[in-house]
Parts: C-alpha cells; sequence; structure tokens
C-alpha cells in the first residue's frame, strides 16, 4: 500500500504532530493528498519548547491551524515512577487524551509517525498506541527513516535532516523519579548547549550531575568549548562529565 492509497481509503482524520521528520512529512503528503488532516500537539513536560515551535512552523509553512493539547503528564504516577514501561503509560496516557478531543472534533481515525524502522518489539509506548487503535500509515505503507528523510528533502521540509529526538523524560536513569525541576534543568542546559554547537546530542542525569553524550564528530568542539560547557552548565549541575562511548543515533 502507497501513502496515496491509504489517504484514498482514509480521507480524514488526526495526527498526532510532533513536530519531528516522520510525523511532519505524513502531514505534508496527507495535505498534499487533499486528505482531511488535522494536526494535533500534546503538550507536556516532557517535550522541550523547540518541538513545539517547529510543530507550529511546519503548520504555518503548511497553512493549516495545529491545535495544541495541554496535558500535565506528572501528575501521574505510573509514569513518574520511571519504570521500564514508563513509555506505555505515557503514550496511553496522551493519547487517550488526543483521542477524546479528536472525536469531540469529529474524527474517529487517529494517526501517528511511527515509521517501518521503528522496532515495536521493545518500544512498550507502541503497545499502548496498537491498544488504542491509532493507525501509523509510514509504518503500514513501509516507508523506513531512510527513505522519509530523503522524500523529506524532495519535498524541501527544513525537517528532512533533523535528529531523531527522544523526549526529555529518557535523560532520567530508570527507576528514578522524574520531577518537573529535573526536566528544566535538561531542557534548559540541552537548549544552551545548542547555542554552543552541538547537534544530535543527549544530556542525561547521574547520581551527582549530568552526563553529555556527543557524535564522534563532536567530540573535538566538546573539547575546544570545555570552558563554555561548564560555564552554562554549572549552575544547574554540580558535575559534569563527557560519555567518551560516542552517541550512535538511532534511525
Amino acid at each position: 500500500m502507497t501513502l496515496r492509497e491509504f489517504f484514498r481509503k482514509n480521507p480524514c482524520g488526526a495526527l498526532a504532530l510532533s513536530g519531528g521528520v516522520d510525523s511532519a512529512y505524513l502531514l505534508y503528503e496527507g495535505l498534499r493528498e487533499r486528505a482531511g488532516l488535522r494536526p494535533y500537539f500534546v503538550k507536556t513536560p516532557f517535550q522541550p519548547q523547540i518541538e513545539l515551535e517547529d510543530a507550529r512552523r511546519l503548520c504555518g509553512q503548511a497553512g493549516v491551524e495545529l491545535v495544541v493539547v495541554e496535558l500535565d503528564i506528572l501528575d501521574d504516577e505510573a509514569v513518574t515512577a520511571n519504570s521500564l514501561d514508563r513509555c506505555y503509560y505515557c503514550k496511553r496516557r496522551m493519547f487517550s487524551l488526543l483521542r477524546e478531543r479528536a472525536a469531540a472534533d469529529g474524527f474517529s481515525l487517529l494517526l501517528d509517525g511511527t515509521n517501518a524502522s521503528d522496532d515495536g518489539g521493545d518500544r512498550p509506548g507502541m503497545r499502548a498506541l496498537a491498544e488504542l487503535e491509532v493507525r501509523s500509515p509510514l509504518r503500514e505503507c513501509g516507508l523506513t527513516k531512510k527513505r522519509i528523510r530523503e522524500l523529506s528533502r524532495q519535498a524541501g521540509l527544513f525537517t528532512w535532516n533533523k535528529p531523531s529526538y527522544a523526549c526529555l523524560a529518557t535523560r532520567v536513569p530508570a527507576g528514578q523519579a522524574i520531577t518537573g525541576k529535573d526536566l528544566e534543568r535538561v531542557e534548559r542546559g540541552e537548549t544552551l548547549l545548542s547555542g554552543l554547537g552541538f547537534w544530535d546530542f543527549r544530556l542525561r542525569l547521574t547520581r551527582s550531575g549530568a552526563k553529555l553524550q556527543v557524535r564522534e564528530d563532536q567530540f573535538s568542539l566538546a573539547l575546544e568549548r570545555r570552558e563554555s560547557i561548564l560555564s552554562a552548565l554549572e549552575a544547574d549541575f554540580s558535575e559534569i562529565t563527557l560519555d567518551l562511548r560516542s552517541r550512535t543515533p538511532i534511525d
């Protein structure tokens, strides 16, 4: 099945737009096929502001309205306990709310940007999507992340080479309770590091501070800007380390 065939069979629906590569391309293709798609962004403390800004930019360029749905996910103890199944409880909560909002707006079909490269075997969140009957057209049509990036580049989407992003909760070690304060300082730190030229990196909490994970081609940048990194992060983290194992993004 192709995306054209999918949208001919499903001419309207609500789309969970994250601001990332996959859902951005799905929105583009849906609108190109004249499908009646309405994009929704679920804003929780797990999503940094830059993701919302990118989602708004995408919708502005596409000429469609973005619906922002607020959710305080930190009031859910099953999520903040940060077990290995955290993503299941989080996705279940987010998409249940989104389904309710979409239904109130007249949409029975709910879509997301899961692609054919995503391995459902080790992603509890995908179990929640299946239970809530969320459709994933990119996955159903066999489109991998690599192919989506290429098609996005051809389409002129600014997201085509955007790094894969995992929510801020992934920066907190499993088993350690997630707090709003920790999420805020991680987001603040990653924003400052982006300003120093780092790209496709992670700032992860440790017991005594934070660990910076960068790609191999940015190790030299980390050393060159050591003092700037310390200056940017020392107000929030008592200890700052550099992971000597290079970060390998999963695409």
